[in-house]
């Protein structure tokens, strides 16, 4: 059987770094040109969002959440937590991209049940070689519950 594969990924960038998040669109667009890339600047803009509420009634449900810790108004940490208790949204992987190294915030983050902690590179190359190993591994390799339920498969 091959895996299920998504051709055109629906992402969430939860983010309030503007200048991360322009760099995190324009390496996802060379490692990913099909993905489509939402991008929320403060952990409550992405919880709307998620919930399609507050002006995104029509927002798409993403494939996968890339997020922030460091974030005002909701942090990244609470953000992971209402999306993990909530029914509807557990099963969207949620990848920790974060400045951060510290033990303390990859552990909490495991705890509440990410899928993945990336430490933010620190330079194009890097950002490049971590988009395209995302894209490479949650959309060519791992088997997702939104492709499963919408058919999606590559033979």
């Amino acid at each position: 059987m091959s895996p299920v594969k998504i051709e055109a990924p629906e992402i969430l960038l939860i983010d309030d770094n503007p200048g991360d998040a322009r760099l995190i669109a324009e390496v996802l667009h060379m490692a990913a040109p099909t993905a489509k890339l939402s991008v929320a600047s403060d952990g409550i803009e992405g919880i709307r969002f998620l919930r399609h509420a507050g002006g995104f009634e029509s927002a798409p449900t993403p494939d996968l959440i890339l997020l922030d810790l460091r974030m005002p108004k909701k942090t990244g940490l609470e953000v992971l937590a209402e999306v993990k208790q909530d029914p509807l949204l557990r099963s969207i992987p949620v990848v920790i991209l974060t400045s951060s190294e510290a033990p303390q915030d990859i552990r909490n983050t495991y705890d509440l049940h990410a899928n993945c902690f990336i430490t933010k590179p620190i330079d194009l190359v890097g950002f490049l070689k971590t988009m395209e190993s995302l894209n490479d591994y949650w959309f060519g390799m791992a088997k997702l519950p939104g492709a499963a339920a919408n058919g999606q498969r590559t033979d």
